[in-house]
């Protein structure tokens, strides 16, 4: 990323750009389907981060790791397209098959009801889950992606894994329940 901050010839920013594009398209691919259960979304949030990137890849200053810097991109521009008004019509019903980029051994029976439990969690819950176990950042580097506190990361995270456990022992949501962290 050294030839990405800074001033530096076009070549060597295209070149670089082309680097982070090569390395992250599929893993940002893959958390913008797991964010927005669409896959033409997701595409097009894909697309959309990596103009973001482009746009923005001199001022970045390192305080991150880039993976963490895309990942925080990417996920506000999942959260855009969730808010916009006619995305609540959209099926968000996702199994481990309809991701976009194939497993390594086919999905059984318990790989599609954890992916169904991680789905019906809140998308603050869900965010940090997947953040954590699918992308394998941090706790600091999802804080810093998500913009919250390094303790909302945290009681995010064992929130979620309780709510996990008891829709995977059977034990249905209490929709009420307000998150604030």
């Amino acid at each position: 990323m050294s030839n990405v901050s800074g001033p530096g010839t076009a070549p060597n920013r295209d070149q670089a750009f082309v680097q982070l594009v090569d390395q992250y398209k599929d893993q940002v691919l893959r958390m913008c389907f797991l964010s927005l259960c669409d896959k033409t979304l997701a595409e097009d949030a894909v697309q959309e981060t990596f103009l973001k990137v482009y746009r923005t890849m001199e001022s970045f200053r390192g305080e991150s790791s880039v993976k963490t810097w895309i990942m925080k991109i990417a996920m506000h521009t999942c959260y855009d397209i969730n808010h916009s008004g006619w995305f609540r019509f959209i099926n968000r019903h996702v199994t481990p098959d309809m991701l976009p980029e194939p497993a390594e051994a086919p999905c059984d029976e318990r790989d599609e009801e954890l992916a169904n439990a991680v789905m019906r969690l809140s998308r603050k819950l869900r965010e940090v889950i997947l953040l954590y176990y699918y992308q394998g950042l941090n706790v600091n580097e999802i804080a810093e992606a998500l913009g919250i506190s390094h303790s909302s990361v945290s009681c995010r995270l064992k929130r979620g894994r309780e709510k996990l456990k008891n829709l995977l022992e059977g034990r249905e949501l209490d929709e009420s329940e307000d998150y604030t962290n």
